[in-house]
């Protein structure tokens, strides 16, 4: 009887592998549904009086979101992916590569959202004063 056959570690690379799958998918239909979202909400915006600059600013920030959250489930299915599954120092090097560039992706939607930058607090110490 093979090692996957009975449950050993061929059997859980093959889990890791399809987990790490249907989490990447969840990524991309939260991409997705998050464009979908963003139109939806610059639609009803637009509706209820909003100028055209409103509408396009909450397609905008709508939009980001939905980008920022497929990101996150990317970023996990990469790491369990690569970690998990294939460890090499060229796999890991290209998951340093992909997470670098995807937090630089995160940051810049974050400061797109809030105005500021994710270690700023809202209102408080460390974050941008309005210009007087």
């Amino acid at each position: 009887m093979e090692a996957a056959e009975a449950g050993g570690p061929g059997t859980f690379d093959l889990a890791l592998h399809w987990i790490a799958t249907a989490i990447e998918a969840a990524g991309v239909a939260a991409i997705v549904l998050g464009c979908i979202a963003a139109i939806a909400v610059a639609l009803a915006c637009r509706s209820r009086g909003g100028t055209w600059d409103e509408a396009y600013h909450a397609f905008r920030t709508s939009l980001a979101r939905g980008i920022l959250l497929g990101l996150e489930f990317l970023v996990a299915a990469d790491i369990i992916g690569t970690v998990a599954v294939e460890p090499t120092l060229q796999n890991l090097a290209v998951l340093g590569l992909i997470v670098l560039i995807r937090t630089f992706l995160s940051f810049s939607l974050q400061l797109e959202i809030e105005g500021r930058w994710p270690w700023q607090r809202a209102g408080g110490a460390g974050a941008s004063r309005p210009a007087p």
